[in-house]
């Protein structure tokens, strides 16, 4: 899951969720609260401090209760002509190195990528204009734009620049070859877990007078990862870890970011805002220094740490991001379960005109999108999420926002703009299966990882965690072996 916001704002701000609805991913950056009168203004960008992060103290007794995290895009912050418009904690572009996605693609690609994928359903313009055969884009403030030449038809096309691997780029399968045999996986369980659980709000209890009865969602799918990874080599893959433990990639620790999160309030119009909060039920915490600073750590320099190791360390062919998922359930100190529970799958794309407006957004998006990243992507998700569909017997969650798309036939599978999903440079697919909070879904992950049936409330019931690992192994078990060339005999 995405994220998980436990209070409705209450106080005459609202919460900014995530910049550019980006992550969660695996999660949509920062969130700071927005004036009702004036537009916010960016945040300086921190100076890393090589430092590991320690755990917070261990989660305090009582329920947490979260709530569906559907990100929306915040308001735009107001910004002098001659500053760059960054995301917070993002590096500003090298516009250069869109030169080299000269003649890529043709104009009519670019243009069928946006109408299908990147584009949301908004009427704006974005921050670029197509004049004859070239791409013309916006850069910098006072900067002058970058061209980039389409693809002519009768030209050799150039081949995007990239550390992966399509399918067909991988070596061809001999007989007996198993279908995944010389891919790399890189597993990403989403969120940290452990003894971070309740401070980046994935923590869940539904019986308060048993603070041991919880289910943290980092902890749950580091475990899916765990079995994961001997399946998938099994089948031929070589398989990493993005987070291997319940501890943070950043070495960044909150108070490293509390510099930041002050500009940011005093920026969104809280001049003085308090140092600290005392409880974490309190609505009015999201006007602190800690809460913005808490919030900058495990959602924003926590996801950048990783896009970094993805990129620059592991360069895997693949990323899966595991998440589980939640509703919304009102008054965390009554809980109460829900009655949904359902399964998507997320690629890239859906980016609104706001998030454009981003130079660091604007141009990641563009690198992906010349990548040809979602011809893999797409019709990968597409085979795994019926899998996943299989294996769970889960139906499919329906975007009631502008923030998801439809990308394929598959009721499964949307497309949204989430950090985790955007930095990684490579195909990603984003799980979103089981609503945690629905009763049989919350007990049956209380009985942990197990294989085959154990009797829960009078009948036998299977491993959400073994359903799960089953529906991506079988998934792109298929995948591979009806996409993969082999060799003729």
């Amino acid at each position: 899951m995405s994220f998980w916001r436990r209070f409705k704002p209450a106080i005459g701000v609202a919460v900014i969720a995530l910049w550019g609805r980006t992550m969660p991913a695996q999660t949509p950056e920062t969130p700071a609260p927005a004036p009702s009168s004036a537009a916010p203004a960016p945040s300086p960008a921190p100076v890393p401090v090589p430092v590991p992060a320690p755990p917070p103290s261990p989660a305090a007794p009582g329920s947490v209760s979260p709530a569906m995290a559907q990100e929306d895009t915040p308001p735009l912050l107001a910004v002098p002509p001659d500053k760059p418009q960054l995301s917070p904690l993002a590096d500003k572009p090298d516009w250069n190195a869109l030169k080299a996605l000269a003649s890529v693609l043709t104009r009519t690609e670019f243009q069928q990528a946006m109408t299908s994928v990147y584009a949301d359903d908004s009427t704006q313009l974005p921050p670029w204009r197509v004049e004859g055969e070239s791409l013309i884009v916006e850069t910098s403030p006072g900067a002058p734009p970058v061209t980039v030449p389409f693809l002519n038809v009768d030209a050799l096309r150039n081949k995007p620049v990239r550390y992966w691997r399509t399918p067909r780029e991988l070596p061809p399968l001999q007989k007996g070859d198993p279908p995944l045999k010389g891919l790399h996986i890189a597993l990403d369980p989403g969120h940290i877990g452990g003894n971070y659980a309740e401070m980046e709000e994935r923590w869940l209890s539904m019986n308060p007078s048993n603070p041991h009865e919880a289910v943290r969602e980092g902890s749950l799918v580091l475990q899916v990862a765990r079995q994961l990874k001997p399946r998938l080599e099994a089948l031929g893959a070589m398989v990493t870890f993005v987070r291997e433990a319940e501890a943070p990639v950043t070495t960044q620790k909150p108070d490293d970011l509390r510099p930041v999160a002050r500009q940011v309030l005093q920026d969104a119009g809280v001049p003085n805002p308090p140092e600290s909060y005392a409880n974490r039920y309190d609505e009015r915490r999201i006007i602190s220094v800690q809460w913005q600073a808490e919030k900058l750590f495990y959602r924003v320099s926590e996801i950048r740490a990783r896009g970094r190791r993805v990129n620059q360390e592991l360069k895997p062919d693949l990323v899966l991001c595991l998440h589980l998922n939640a509703e919304a359930w009102g008054d965390p100190a009554k809980p109460a379960f829900v009655p949904q529970n359902h399964l998507h799958l997320l690629v890239n794309g859906c980016y609104s005109p706001a998030e454009l407006r981003h130079e660091d957004i604007r141009f990641e998006m563009l690198q992906r999108l010349f990548s040809r990243v979602h011809e893999v992507e797409i019709p990968m998700a597409d085979t795994v999420a019926d899998a996943m569909a299989q294996s769970t017997g889960l139906p499919a969650y329906v975007y009631n926002k502008s923030s998801a798309r439809r990308v394929s036939g598959s009721p499964y599978v949307y497309a949204r703009n989430l950090l985790a999903n955007r930095l990684y440079q490579c195909p990603v697919l984003y799980f979103e299966p089981y609503v945690m909070n629905h009763e049989e879904t919350y007990k049956r992950l209380l009985l942990g990882q197990y294989v085959g049936r154990t009797l829960m409330d009078g009948r036998l019931v299977s491993s959400p965690l073994e359903d799960y690992t089953r529906g991506v192994v079988r998934g792109l078990e298929e995948y591979y072996s009806s996409v993969r060339t082999k060799e003729t005999p």
